[in-house]
């Protein structure tokens, strides 16, 4: 995966969450899930190896992805499609969390028992995002403001206000385009 040169990857409770966004390059046209067994690499690869899937989990895989897109990018002020919520809607409705307990009375959201495939692995990208969200960090995970290119980052400056990947290419292009369209 590609990590513009001045972003820093998101926190680890995000990690799973970013890179799921992210396994499109847009720009590039790369995408690393067009079959199961992109699906089972990348859940292995974020220490979810028991996970199992199959082609059918394959266009909902895609569709959580491009939800999350969409989702991020409402971080920089864009509403989420109506489409959208319905489609996450009915993704996270078939990923049911409970709440578990250890010794030391510690709560914490995990996929229900007898979860595999995407609903599966809806279950632990909506496990990071309830994690995210309590601790702050979710509203900083947005999507790249250009267009073509949509990279999800993590936006550590100080006010969170960031709307590009990176200021170096997207932030440049969007300038020069303002300032082209600027009568002279």
């Amino acid at each position: 995966m590609r990590q513009p040169g001045d972003r820093a990857p998101a926190p680890a409770a995000l990690a799973l969450v970013q890179d799921l966004a992210n396994t499109i390059d847009i720009e590039m046209a790369r995408d690393t899930l067009r079959t199961a067994a992109d699906l089972a690499a990348f859940a292995a690869a974020h220490d979810l190896p028991r996970l199992t899937f199959n082609e059918a989990d394959l266009a909902p895989a895609v569709d959580l992805r491009e939800a999350l897109r969409d989702v991020c990018q409402s971080h920089t002020g864009v509403d989420v499609p109506d489409a959208t919520l319905a489609r996450l809607d009915a993704l996270l409705a078939a990923a049911p969390l409970r709440l578990t307990l250890d010794a030391t009375g510690t709560a914490r959201p995990e996929p229900a028992p007898g979860l595999d495939g995407t609903p599966a692995l809806t279950a632990h990208v909506a496990r990071a995002i309830l994690l995210a969200t309590a601790d702050g960090t979710w509203p900083r995970l947005k999507a790249c403001s250009a267009h073509p290119c949509r990279w999800v980052y993590y936006d550590r400056s100080p006010a969170g206000r960031s709307r590009w990947c990176t200021m170096a290419i997207c932030g440049s292009r969007a300038k020069m385009r303002t300032y082209r369209r600027r009568p002279q």
